[in-house]
């Protein structure tokens, strides 16, 4: 699509609307001529006491022309929000007049698209008005505004059970046994890099260390620990005990709620490894089948079958962890609605307390992208959410957490279902952005949250194992600006960005 843009350079809202409500449509800039028929003029100029957006938009053959009136107060921060969101919402409009059905999260096109129901929650207003304003503000569509009001209310709950130096903790194991098709993180198969595994757990038990030492300083005090890939059950029973020693001898464990890690893919699962993880408390598994038709399996690049994945949850079952998760993934080559059912049924069986449903995300750098394989229509990946749903619902599951990635499959979400009782308050941290999350590992991304604000920084740890353990000094300076930013926190109060477009411009981040 031809984009326009006049008074204003908000290229990353307009992109991130287009990708939203245009699937497939890529991003052109210039002077639009007769022969384009696929274009949008967005401009923004100054207006009494604020601003005003038009946005004439041309698809299919049809036009459009939306005009919205912004009105600006407050900081500088709130001031962008505001025009951010004005501009979005008038370029949905404008959509909305030239497509034939709107995407089900409407006009938001972030990660978070619950945070808007979070801040209205934490703000005082009534549950039962939340899902309400979802529909009217952003207009998503009912049962979407539902589960934002659902898996909201947990986030709510969590931030009041917080306290202003609560933190997560979060360590990455970036390999696998193989790589599968549709994956575009930081890992790496350990057939390819095995050599570099020792030198990495070496190096990240340092950081460890350091972490902990830092932490201890400014007396912080962690409420989660997660370990998450890449598969971490990829490392030895040593390599485990070597990583978890660390944690265990680094952080004071008195305040967590949880210790997380994902056992992940059901062949590097090993009773060794599992009385190792038992040893040194974990206790929250996950187990990943993704999905339980071998053929799919097959066609995503994993070397288990189903029945290793009911080998696996029998064993992890002996040992008495108190919590255990599996995922599936909605929309995975050669998969049907009814392959994705039987899936589901399948594990519905096997006990797990926490079940995540994703959805299949075609990102840049998956293998997935430039192969032709069977991938299901955003109408059959619909199917499979709506019978995840109804399922789950049906089996006392209920959904505590949610996030959205790039280029999914219908432009849907993942959810994170559980039992009462059984959720994993890392998740809900991490995604609601509740708190600040120290990553240590490749890859890490580290979250310095403010409480009660909409202030946050990152910094980001060395995306590649060789790298990050070449460059140890990069991951001291991250410990540094992280120290940095709670100690500039404790000189003076920030200002706040107490706004719902102040929420709506962070919702993307």
């Amino acid at each position: 699509m031809k984009l326009v843009l006049q008074g204003h350079d908000e290229r990353y809202t307009v992109e991130q609307s287009l990708m939203n409500l245009f699937p497939g449509e890529l991003p052109v800039y210039g002077p639009i001529t007769p022969e384009d028929t696929s274009w949008a003029v967005i401009t923004q100029e100054p207006w009494e006491g604020g601003c005003r957006m038009t946005v004439s938009l041309s698809f299919g053959g049809k036009t459009s022309h939306r005009e919205e009136v912004c009105p600006l107060s407050g900081t500088d921060f709130q001031k962008e929000g505001q025009r951010r969101y004005a501009m979005a919402r008038c370029f949905f409009l404008a959509a909305r007049d030239v497509t034939a059905s709107p995407p089900p999260w409407g006009m938001l096109t972030g990660v978070r698209p619950d945070k808007p129901a979070t801040y209205a929650l934490s703000r005082g207003m009534p549950p039962r008005e939340v899902a309400a304003m979802m529909e009217e503000r952003y207009f998503v569509s009912p049962s979407r505004a539902r589960l934002a009001a659902e898996t909201a209310e947990v986030a709510a709950a969590a931030m009041a059970d917080l306290g202003p130096r609560d933190i997560a903790l979060y360590a990455g194991i970036p390999f696998c046994p193989t790589r599968c098709v549709y994956c575009s993180f930081v890992s790496q198969s350990v057939e390819k890099s095995f050599a570099l595994v020792p030198p990495y757990v070496e190096a990240l038990t340092a950081e460890i260390r350091a972490g902990g030492e830092m932490v201890r300083s400014l007396g912080l005090r962690p409420r989660a620990f997660y370990m998450g890939g890449g598969t971490p059950t990829t490392l030895t029973a040593r390599q485990m005990d070597q990583v978890l020693g660390a944690f265990e001898a680094s952080f004071d464990r008195r305040g967590y709620h949880e210790i997380t890690v994902e056992a992940g893919r059901p062949d590097t699962i090993t009773a060794e490894k599992l009385q190792v993880l038992r040893d040194h408390g974990v206790d929250r598994v996950s187990v990943n089948p993704q999905t339980m038709e071998d053929h799919v399996l097959r066609a995503i690049g994993r070397c288990h079958s189903g029945a290793d994945v009911i080998d696996a949850m029998e064993l992890v079952s002996g040992f008495g962890f108190a919590h255990v998760n599996m995922d599936l993934i909605a929309g995975l080559p050669e998969d049907t609605p009814e392959g994705f059912r039987r899936s589901l049924d399948r594990c519905l069986k096997m006990g797990a307390d926490n079940i995540t449903i994703h959805t299949l995300s075609l990102k840049k750098g998956s293998r997935l992208l430039h192969q032709r394989a069977a991938i299901p229509t955003p109408e059959a990946v619909g199917q499979m959410l709506d019978y995840a749903a109804g399922a789950l619902g049906q089996h006392g599951y209920r959904p505590y957490y949610l996030y959205r990635q790039k280029y999914m499959s219908g432009s849907f979400e993942n959810i994170g279902w559980c039992r009462p009782g059984a959720a994993c308050w890392y998740n809900v941290y991490i995604m609601s952005e509740l708190c600040s999350i120290l990553s240590f590992g490749a890859g890490g991304s580290t979250k310095m949250v403010e409480p009660g604000t909409n202030h946050i920084q990152r910094a980001f740890n060395l995306k590649y194992p060789g790298e990050y353990i070449q460059r140890p000094e990069k991951c001291l300076a991250n410990q540094a600006a992280f120290a940095a930013f709670y100690r500039e926190m404790d000189a003076h109060a920030h200002e706040k960005g107490d706004d719902p477009d102040a929420v709506f411009a962070q919702q993307d981040q």
